[in-house]
């Protein structure tokens, strides 16, 4: 058993609200510099720079875990992470399909860049990528669970695309077994007011769109990591966040 300090939700120069210095590897090496040992990559709506995070990550020796932040039909943010990249490619395949295509204005909303392992433009997205998808909670969450993945709700303590901002409550259906906090600092209050919570796991996690706002090594989790591989440790960690505590 090991004490993994985690950021699983961080956005690369591919997101228009995220810095252009959010590269792969600036990414891996701010992360490096926070002594963090598990990173998610979840750009909005697109899985396109995860194979040059992972390959950053692995540079750095930090274990990565390629996901994206889909913006649901009722224009919710979920956190969708992925054990391989291959099943996150796959995934982000069928998220394509789904998507409301509507012009980037980079004048306005930012570049959407899609960089390869050495931080090289290799192109860039021509359509918005955080406006919503036409797949609904339960079918994003139906969706990720075919390929193997994780996802939860993002920032449920944030009033824009937080999950009950938008609905009011966590809903029954589809279940989560974990929910993200954006401020720790708001759990407490949120777990008195709504009963839903009760047994979730939690995630503290930046989504950071600039350098800076990648957190500190505060946050951890506990693995079973023997024998140690990067693959056991994502493995267990799923595995944890899968199941909620007793209620």
């Amino acid at each position: 058993m090991s004490r993994y300090y985690y950021d699983m939700h961080i956005h690369s120069c591919l997101s228009p609200c995220g810095d252009d210095d959010m590269t792969p590897n600036n990414i891996a090496q701010m992360a490096t510099l926070k002594s963090l040992n598990i990173l998610a990559l979840t750009d909005h709506n697109s899985v396109k720079n995860c194979p040059a995070f992972v390959a950053a990550c692995k540079k750095q020796g930090i274990i990565p875990i390629p996901g994206m932040e889909i913006t649901t039909s009722e224009d919710i943010h979920m956190v969708c992470l992925f054990r391989t990249l291959e099943d996150a490619m796959r995934f982000g395949g069928e998220v394509e399909k789904n998507r409301v295509l509507i012009e980037n204005r980079k004048d306005i909303f930012g570049n959407q860049l899609i960089l390869d392992k050495d931080d090289g433009i290799v192109g860039e997205e021509r359509y918005m990528l955080p406006n919503a998808t036409n797949l609904s909670l339960e079918e994003a969450a139906e969706l990720v669970r075919k390929m193997n993945g994780l996802c939860y709700p993002a920032h449920i303590d944030r009033p824009a695309n937080g999950i009950i901002a938008v609905l009011g409550d966590i809903p029954v259906r589809p279940e989560f077994t974990c929910v993200e906090f954006y401020n720790p600092e708001n759990e407490a209050s949120y777990r008195e007011k709504y009963p839903a919570l009760k047994g979730k796991k939690r995630v503290i996690s930046s989504d950071a769109h600039y350098l800076w706002d990648i957190n500190e090594a505060e946050n951890w989790f506990d693995i079973d990591d023997e024998p140690y591989s990067s693959a056991l440790v994502i493995d267990n960690l799923f595995a944890m966040l899968e199941h909620c505590e007793e209620k």
